[in-house]
């Protein structure tokens, strides 16, 4: 048996990994979007590393881009068989894929319009909305705590990974020359005592563990609780300054954990008479998904459905459809709140916004997650004071705040409690994957301590047996 690993291998996006059997038969975890890579990002996008054709069994872990994105692109290319998931993910990963082909097709639209202009070649979009629509209907949904026979050979169980909505470590159990091991793909590991989620499940000892490693060398807990935050914010920028508060937010869980903590705020008396507005047609097809799976929420949730039937709706805030509407904000004066894709500011109407109020120093644009380095989130979170958007340069004179303690990744205390059901003396080889080189290596000394022997991070393309 073999590992390859060609994605999320000594960087955050892009999870892709394949368990490739003696028989010949292969099984890709994950087929995400390398996102937030600078002028690399499009061609580590067109290159798998493999040939899609070749696989025999797809699983995916949970709906965010980049663990689903290039699923339209793996079936265009030759994938035809079934994609495994939750039920949510399956929910999510509809409207998450049919946006992303939308994105695709209208990012090539614009290129094609420069490149023709400079008179060079014609791209194609990695996929289309058709693309999308068809590899949609590979998706089968199966069930969280039970195994699940995907073949003679191979059997298959999720446990909630507490991250978004449908979120699951994968267990994969598999027999050869008849010997089972059982190897453990987390996904993204969420937080234990999560505002909203179910904390992250025990699982059944493993063999070998892939195991992801944002936040590896990270406490959260250094920071005030994150609603405290926020209020502070929405104080300072919209109540003391008069300004916009612009909040670049994933549409999948970060927007939901804002609209949770803001109606908490409001029916305790807290929340200022500030209009709030979320402009992402995206983020509220997201909350509708999210309504749809309570029983992915934790007690304190459940509990509060009793007396609130929607804990992501409160007065003041608007949902922002069209075009037209969100341009109007680039003019409004009065102060606000505005919620919007993407969560790295890399695209989408975030990005707008940004451009239009990062030169007036009454605003604030408040980081809410991880940014990859080269995104233009990340360099804002490191200080740049300068940026360039859609070609035009901007002095950053709007504040530039973070919350770190919103990451639905969990800290290294959090996946420490993730393994803590393992005993590290059976875990044959531990992979850690999705995160940076540095804060990798930090956590492979830190799990070192645990007990564990054997750790490897992989660079993209590396393949070794297992």
């Amino acid at each position: 048996m073999k590992i390859a690993f060609h994605g999320a291998a000594r960087t955050v996006t892009g999870s892709k990994h394949i368990i490739t059997l003696k028989n010949g038969k292969k099984i890709l975890l994950d087929c995400g979007l390398f996102q937030g890579m600078g002028p690399d990002t499009d061609a580590l996008n067109r290159d798998f590393g493999f040939e899609p054709k070749d696989i025999t069994y797809m699983i995916l872990s949970h709906a965010h881009i980049d663990h689903s994105g290039l699923i339209p692109r793996l079936s265009k290319l030759g994938y035809r068989g079934k994609i495994y998931c939750t039920h949510a993910t399956k929910d999510l990963t509809e409207i998450l894929l049919m946006d992303s082909a939308e994105i695709q097709e209208d990012d090539v639209k614009f290129t094609n319009k420069r490149l023709a202009r400079e008179g060079r070649g014609y791209l194609q979009p990695l996929y289309t909305i058709e693309d999308a629509r068809r590899s949609l209907e590979q998706l089968r949904p199966i069930m969280y705590r039970q195994w699940f026979s995907i073949d003679d050979d191979i059997e298959v169980m999720f446990t909630d990974a507490g991250h978004i909505i449908g979120s699951a470590a994968v267990h994969v159990r598999i027999t050869e020359n008849g010997k089972t091991e059982q190897i453990t793909f987390s996904g993204d590991i969420g937080r234990y005592r999560d505002v909203i989620l179910k904390s992250p499940e025990e699982f059944p000892q493993a063999d070998v563990i892939i195991m992801e490693s944002t936040y590896g060398d990270s406490l959260h807990t250094d920071v005030a609780p994150a609603d405290e935050e926020l209020l502070k914010y929405i104080h300072e920028t919209c109540v003391k300054k008069r300004g916009k508060l612009i909040i670049p937010a994933f549409s999948v869980g970060r927007t939901q954990e804002l609209l949770f903590a803001l109606n908490n705020a409001q029916l305790n008396g807290i929340l200022p008479p500030v209009d709030i507005f979320v402009d992402s047609p995206l983020s509220m097809e997201a909350t509708d998904v999210t309504r749809k799976h309570p029983e992915c929420f934790n007690r304190t949730v459940q509990k509060m459905l009793e007396k609130d039937e929607d804990p992501f709706d409160f007065p003041g805030l608007r949902y922002i459809k069209s075009v037209s509407e969100s341009k109007l904000l680039n003019f409004r004066k009065d102060p606000c709140v505005i919620i919007s894709a993407s969560g790295m500011a890399e695209a989408g109407r975030v990005k707008h916004h940004i451009a239009n109020g990062i030169d007036e120093w009454k605003n604030t644009i408040l980081l809410v997650g991880y940014c990859e380095p080269q995104s233009l989130g990340g360099r804002l979170m490191r200080g740049a004071k300068e940026v360039s958007i859609y070609g035009t340069k901007y002095e950053v004179k709007a504040e530039v705040g973070i919350i770190r303690s919103l990451s639905a990744h969990g800290d290294y205390e959090d996946l420490s409690q993730w393994l803590a059901c393992q005993h590290p003396s059976d875990v044959k080889k531990l992979f850690l994957v999705h995160g940076e080189y540095e804060v990798q290596t930090h956590f492979r000394d830190w799990l070192h301590k645990k007990g564990y022997k054997d750790i490897t991070i992989p660079e993209r393309h590396y393949e070794v047996g297992i």
